[in-house]
């Protein structure tokens, strides 16, 4: 079958790769489309999946935001026509539900932050199936149109998935030049770009960076979104703080970091999978998932940067880490695989864990 995966975020490659890897694996054709935001182009890049870049993000506003969607809505509408998709899927992607309703291809929209209430209100009533962890209940669903059949909600974490193989590469300390007898702390940006929040940067961010180069045993490395982002770190001259302006193995400096404090969703739930104490200080309205890691202890909300516990952690060990099978993922995210009429919406299996670890 010929599917066709939209990547609008750097973070959905990371989620979507090993559901594409295994579809070609099985045989099936996969076309990759992408829009350019923060290092999404770059992440494919060095993937080296062959894929199209369509169109532009519109910024945190609302009227520049609609334009940029409705010109790319247009543009991927006469690239996939008459490809002969058999079905497709994204994560967070505003434009593919879209194209593909007026394309009559069925497709699959997941996503685990439930306040994009734009995004959300558009996407799960075009799309055919909306694929949630299980953490977010369906009553935050209903208004968005996603009920009954059509919602479906997997066990645990999407990053439980897409982390299943990893492994930490310890060479990513020596290329940074980090040292690894100081408290590496790994520090993410806000995704300001987002409806949701506005383009408000996060007001704490520069006290926490500003808190850690003040203590000698820290060194920090900070994942910006943008290069307006890495300016205005930069410009705060802080001591032992490294912002790299290529895309790096953000997750291998996870599980090596003893901190990461993040103004985003993804690298806190990456963090909380991988071992690695994480604070928040994401500034819009929480989320199901991220109230589930606060109640087990392994996600805090930072208010004050005195707060973080700054101390060597234990070494990372692969072996304790939660993992789940990408396969039972793929299987919910698209049943139109094995032919018509094959995994009606609602019906798939329970997923198997790979292994289970400490949590």
């Amino acid at each position: 079958m010929r599917v066709w995966v939209d990547l609008t975020n750097t973070a959905h490659i990371y989620v979507l790769r090993p559901l594409v890897e295994r579809l070609e694996q099985a045989g099936h054709e996969v076309e990759l489309t992408a829009r350019p935001l923060s290092q999404t182009v770059q992440a494919l890049e060095q993937w080296g999946h062959p894929h199209t870049v369509i169109g532009h993000h519109g910024g945190a506003g609302r009227p520049a935001k609609a334009r940029a969607a409705a010109a790319r809505v247009a543009t991927l509408t006469r690239w996939a026509h008459g490809r002969g998709f058999g079905c497709a899927l994204a994560h967070g992607s505003t434009d593919l539900p879209v194209v593909a309703r007026v394309l009559g291809i069925p497709n699959t929209t997941m996503f685990d932050y439930e306040w994009a209430v734009a995004q959300h209100s558009v996407n799960c009533r075009l799309a055919d199936r909306v694929l949630v962890p299980d953490a977010i209940g369906p009553e935050r669903l209903r208004r968005y149109g996603a009920r009954g059949a059509k919602l479906v909600r997997y066990p645990g974490l999407k990053e439980e998935y897409h982390l299943a193989d990893f492994e930490a590469d310890r060479g990513i300390l020596e290329r940074l030049g980090l040292e690894e007898a100081s408290i590496l702390c790994v520090v993410r940006t806000a995704p300001a770009y987002a409806l949701y929040l506005g383009g408000r940067e996060s007001a704490l961010l520069p006290r926490v960076l500003r808190h850690l180069s003040d203590d000698p045993r820290t060194q920090t490395v900070v994942i910006a979104r943008t290069p307006a982002q890495a300016d205005a770190v930069e410009a705060l001259a802080l001591q032992r703080v490294v912002v790299p302006r290529e895309t790096v193995d953000a997750r291998s400096l996870i599980a090596l970091g003893d901190v990461v404090v993040s103004a985003g969703g993804t690298m806190n739930r990456e963090a909380a999978v991988l071992g690695t104490p994480v604070w928040s200080v994401f500034e819009g309205r929480m989320g199901a998932v991220d109230e589930q890691l606060i109640r087990e202890g392994r996600l805090a909300m930072l208010e004050r940067p005195e707060d973080l516990v700054l101390v060597k952690k234990p070494p990372f060990d692969s072996g304790s880490m939660q993992r789940r099978d990408p396969d039972d993922l793929l299987r919910m995210a698209l049943p139109w695989l094995d032919g018509p009429g094959a995994g009606a919406p609602g019906q798939a299996g329970t997923p198997r864990r790979l292994s289970r670890g400490r949590r």
